[in-house]
């Protein structure tokens, strides 16, 4: 399994003509899996040498703008590039509570359809993560239309949430402490026995 990871966007607060807000690309055979998704992401993917056809896992880490003012306008270019066929990859997309929600208002507003599926799944912040003046439940502003998606609460004794895993490797999220509820993902490769050419260990002594 191979991992490469290019860096889209390293700066805070706003992109700059040389440096583009806060994103990065994990590919993974074939796909492409985007952590935060500030402004301009889109036109940094254009100037790398990723397709941003593969993306089919976004991460976002904080509802702070940098981190993911550029989210929408991704998704719909993905939509213009795909076809009414279905060829783009459903897009999975973890994120803090409130995400769901102000993905759906921001394409209901623009009155964009996007012509492929996406599923949100949102991360529901423990009381101690930020303070209780900066922390706000958007989580029933969409009146129960926006897309699907699994709502995950941290479980008792557990200190990470499990997001997803397969036979290679586990993605899990954790808290930071912020002034907004955020996390960071860790993707953990899992052990893989290494191959032994036992007849040559054995001619060698």
């Amino acid at each position: 399994m191979s991992l490469e990871i290019t860096f889209l966007g390293t700066g805070s607060a706003f992109p700059s003509p040389a440096r583009g807000a806060s994103a990065l690309v994990l590919r993974r055979e074939g796909q492409c899996w985007l952590f935060d998704c500030g402004e301009g992401t889109q036109t940094q993917l254009m100037r790398s040498h990723l397709r941003a056809a593969r993306i089919t896992k976004i991460f976002i880490t904080h509802l702070h703008g940098d981190h993911f003012f550029g989210l929408p306008g991704l998704l719909c270019t993905l939509s213009l590039q795909s076809s009414s066929e279905g060829s783009k990859a459903p897009v999975d997309i973890y994120g803090p509570l409130g995400l769901r929600s102000f993905l759906w208002r921001s394409l209901e507003l623009s009155h964009s359809q996007l012509l492929f599926p996406y599923t949100v799944h949102e991360l529901v912040p423990t009381p101690d993560q930020c303070p209780a003046e900066e922390f706000k439940d958007f989580s029933g502003w969409d009146g129960g239309e926006a897309p699907p998606g699994r709502v995950l609460r941290l479980a008792p004794g557990e200190d990470s949430y499990l997001l997803l895993e397969d036979e290679q490797l586990a993605v899990r999220a954790f808290r930071l402490f912020h002034r907004v509820p955020s996390f960071g993902f860790v993707v953990e490769e899992k052990p893989r026995p290494g191959k032994l050419n036992v007849q040559k260990l054995k001619d060698l002594g």
